[in-house]
């Protein structure tokens, strides 16, 4: 049997949950990756009270729909940042309190080991998210930046991640990181260097996602080679690059996404640069069997034909591992 479909509800929070699960229905996936935002699961909500969390399932049910992760990414991204006023934007009130950075990274720890909590209660086995990252800054070296300095920086995350990932082994559930610029892992070099940092923490390891790694020119497929058991959760996004005017390189110009300037872009999955026939294969030879989670963004596409088509190609392109060797019915005893 091929994985099930879902898309992560993240770029959907604008619709209360019971808008979207019909819809997501209607488009043809399997179940959601439910974000910690919105009105689409509140952790202290679902923290306090079991009929909130029973209402969720229940709303999914109603629509055939299952919850195989949630994510966490937005209050994630507090724990090891910089912390500036853009973050105000995206934490909850009681995350971000005063605004004190050091107060709003210990909230943030605090809340994301509740994430944890809500997961075990869920029957979840993974929670996705960000890590935020206290050198990403300092990612082109100038002035001069030495590896004493970087390093400092993968011992905050170690720090920091440490009691967070030691929460999540109590209570069973695995982290997984979306590995992404302006994180403390962005390809396959600071995602070995991540790991270890927090000492290879049975709990930490990756929510896969090429998008991310193809247009850096990070070799997307080895990625799921190296890291194999460590894929606690794949997102299926494209990106395409090399289609700009030339204006705006690899990172970005400061212009927004959609702008024709851009080197590179995200794309609606199946029309950009990612070849997920190599990702599915890849998948399937390391035994990963979780959900394909469709992460759609297509600034020039409208979302509802664009997340229609995804969860068609997807459903197309996956398949099943086999059972035996192909050749086995050649052998002397067939």
């Amino acid at each position: 049997m091929a994985r099930p479909v879902t898309l992560f509800t993240g770029q959907w929070a604008d619709l209360p949950l019971a808008e979207l699960a019909p819809l997501a229905r209607t488009m043809g996936y399997d179940g959601l990756e439910l974000a910690c935002w919105g009105d689409h699961l509140d952790v202290s909500k679902a923290l306090e009270d079991d009929s909130y969390i029973q209402g969720r399932f229940d709303l999914l049910a109603q629509h055939g729909l299952k919850c195989y992760a949630i994510s966490n990414h937005l209050v994630g991204q507090a724990v090891c940042d910089p912390i500036d006023d853009r973050h105000k934007a995206i934490v909850p009130a009681h995350v971000w309190g005063d605004g004190d950075p050091e107060g709003v990274r210990t909230r943030a720890a605090e809340e994301m080991q509740n994430t944890a909590r809500v997961a075990a209660k869920m029957g979840l086995g993974v929670v996705n998210g960000f890590t935020g990252s206290s050198i990403w800054g300092s990612l082109y070296a100038f002035p001069p930046t030495s590896q004493e300095y970087w390093n400092k920086g993968f011992e905050d995350f170690g720090r920091r991640w440490g009691p967070i990932l030691d929460v999540f082994d109590e209570v069973g559930v695995n982290f997984g990181l979306e590995v992404h610029p302006t994180e403390i892992a962005f390809d396959v070099a600071s995602a070995a260097r991540a790991l270890e940092a927090v000492g290879n923490h049975p709990r930490f390891g990756f929510n896969y996602d090429p998008s991310h790694l193809g247009y850096q020119g990070v070799d997307y497929v080895k990625f799921i080679y190296t890291f194999g058991a460590r894929i606690f959760h794949a997102h299926m996004k494209d990106a395409w690059w090399g289609h700009g005017t030339g204006e705006a390189g690899v990172f970005g110009g400061h212009t927004d996404f959609g702008d024709p300037r851009r080197y590179w872009d995200f794309r609606s999955v199946g029309r950009g640069n990612i070849n997920f026939e190599t990702i599915i294969v890849a998948l399937n030879d390391v035994g990963y069997a979780g959900p394909l989670s469709i992460e759609w963004e297509d600034s020039r596409m409208d979302r509802i034909h664009g997340g229609t088509e995804s969860a068609a190609f997807v459903k197309r392109l996956d398949f099943a591992p086999a059972a035996g060797a192909f050749d086995a019915a050649f052998g002397r005893d067939a």
